[in-house]
């Protein structure tokens, strides 16, 4: 089976590839086909986080294990595309660069036959130019409750001299 996607760039302006990959190829191939179809050298990390039908981030399945737990965390190359996606659950979120945040949404858009003699993955179609800079992000929370970020407790005065601590210049 051939999986379609149409991978969208979190950006004002329209930009967008559309891919076909074989649904047993692992996300580490499509994230070697997303960073080709955009022309990213892919020497940055990058996760997959499942997605719902309102692009809420889901559980991420990163390029590489960075955490503690090692053995319980889905990683790319260990993880296929079919495993995750099917006609209930088509939408994935594709972060690449945690330093620029490239954000893309990823949207199975079909399920077919592969083509006999045509080679996957195939860049179907390319529309728009990847800017130089990533598009600026806007963080927002759900937390609607009030909170002071003023870390001080009210009605205390910080008395706290940094100037007499007895650091070496050189400690480590």
């Amino acid at each position: 089976m051939i999986y379609k996607f149409r991978v969208i760039l979190d950006a004002q302006e329209d930009i967008f590839r559309d891919l076909e990959i074989q649904a047993d190829n692992t996300l580490e191939d499509f994230h070697n086909a997303i960073n080709q179809a955009f022309g990213f050298d892919g020497g940055e990390m990058a996760s997959f986080y499942i997605s719902d039908d309102q692009w809420n981030q889901g559980e991420e399945i990163p390029l590489f294990d960075m955490g503690d737990n090692g053995a319980n965390t889905p990683l790319m190359h260990t993880t296929s595309l079919e495993s995750i996606l099917n006609e209930n659950n088509r939408n994935l979120i594709y972060i690449y660069d945690f330093l620029n945040m490239w954000t893309f949404f990823v949207e199975l858009a079909d399920i077919a036959e592969a083509e006999s003699g045509k080679s996957y993955p195939n860049l179907m179609f390319a529309f728009g130019n990847l800017p130089e800079v990533p598009p600026e992000k806007t963080f927002e929370s759900d937390n609607t409750g009030d909170i002071d970020l003023d870390m001080e407790e009210p009605g205390i005065e910080n008395t706290q001299d940094y100037d007499d601590l007895d650091f070496e210049e050189n400690w480590n």
